[in-house]
């Protein structure tokens, strides 16, 4: 779909009446995340990717500059990134009962196939089979998030001072300052320079360490591996993790290895590798430790504790950028955002780029899916299922 016509207020679920009743614009959004859940590997770069093909490209369901204000705001809040946009689209798809009905369907499939494999883990000791699947749709992510990488560009940096600013954070990247600071430094650059609110602007910012530094010594010693403990572990966990699923990762090393010795870190690294193999969100990583520590139930309180404050939070922020997406002091700083949203994202791609390129096997798999995706405009989900498919014959 034509990008002049996701500006359509008919687009809008929100701000306007739409022909379709809101019962079946739910079942759109269950239909399409169920979907995502199922088939959507590669992590966040490639969730965001498939996200923005998905609803703004081909369905229309909100515009190519909404759908990055909403990306810079699912950055800018703890949580899953990718989760926390699924929700906003969502919502602005199907209401409030929308934002609910997307993060469910999205989370759901994920957890359920983490929790099978958990439980063939717990019996057998490995998993064998998922490291072919996983280099071999790597090289389609690639193409996936160059695809839309592209596409966000031309909306994201089209000004000299966005520019800039998606140069420097990708410097400033490499420095190892962690995203979310590069994020909201860019955001109070762009406002400045665009309007010069620098008190309110310093404010914002110098308030979030004291928030996060609240919400960090919130979370207390565990001191036995019980249903109610794991559930306030990762809720408060789900609380406070900024960034990626690396992030999750390093503090479950530091927690449950080190700290409290709730696992071993064999079995800490085979939950990540089982939060990267499968498809959907990488925090259910969590569900495969809920069902190392407690079983089936341990699985469950695990996987809705680390998500429930994604939920709040995205609910919080749809409110907030609502109401001050078109105030100028607001625009100037999710334009900053969202220029250093984009930066990060390259990085991310040249990354996975030099991981997924390792031999002729998967450059082939790459060009194949450049092919298919860019020229053929194929659905990328399938290509990702038949590339996992290949995956597993290897």
């Amino acid at each position: 779909m034509p990008d002049n016509q996701t500006n359509s207020p008919k687009n809008d679920a929100t701000d306007s009446p739409a022909s379709a009743t809101r019962g079946k614009r739910l079942g759109e959004v269950a239909i399409l995340f169920l979907r995502m859940g199922l088939t959507a590997f590669g992590g966040p770069a490639a969730h965001i990717a498939l996200i923005e093909e998905e609803c703004v490209r081909r369905r229309g369901w909100l515009s190519r500059e909404h759908f990055l204000d909403l990306l810079g705001a699912s950055n800018l809040i703890p949580g899953p990134t990718s989760t926390e946009l699924v929700m906003h689209c969502g919502l602005q798809r199907a209401g409030w009962l929308g934002l609910f009905v997307a993060g469910v369907c999205f989370i759901t499939p994920t957890a359920v196939i983490v929790g099978l494999l958990a439980a063939v883990y717990v019996q057998a000791g490995d998993l064998p089979a998922f490291e072919g699947l996983l280099q071999a749709v790597k090289p389609v992510v690639v193409i996936v998030v160059f695809q839309a990488l592209f596409r966000l560009t031309r909306t994201a940096i089209r000004t000299v001072p966005t520019i800039l600013l998606a140069g420097a954070a990708v410097l400033i990247t490499y420095t190892g300052i962690p995203e979310v600071w590069i994020l909201l430094l860019a955001g109070v650059v762009s406002a400045i320079v665009g309007r010069r609110w620098v008190l309110a602007m310093l404010a914002a910012v110098l308030s979030m360490p004291m928030k996060v530094v609240a919400m960090t010594s919130a979370a207390t010693a565990i001191t036995s591996v019980a249903v109610s403990s794991l559930f306030t572990y990762f809720l408060k966990t789900g609380a406070v993790i900024f960034g990626s699923g690396y992030v999750l990762f390093a503090l479950l090393e530091g927690d449950l290895v080190q700290r409290y010795g709730w696992l071993t870190q064999a079995q800490l690294l085979d939950a990540i590798a089982v939060g990267q193999v499968t498809p959907g969100p990488v925090f259910t990583s969590a569900t495969f430790i809920g069902y190392l520590l407690a079983g089936p139930t341990g699985a469950v309180v695990a996987t809705f504790g680390i998500f429930l404050p994604a939920f709040l939070f995205t609910a919080l922020s749809a409110t907030l950028v609502r109401r001050v997406r078109n105030t100028p002091v607001a625009r100037g700083f999710l334009d900053g955002v969202n220029a250093a949203a984009v930066a990060l994202i390259a990085v991310v791609l040249y990354e996975l780029t030099r991981s997924a390129l390792v031999d002729l096997t998967m450059v082939a798999i790459a060009a194949i899916s450049a092919v298919l995706i860019l020229w053929l405009k194929v659905n990328s989900a399938w290509v990702i299922v038949g590339a996992a498919a290949i995956g597993l014959v290897l």
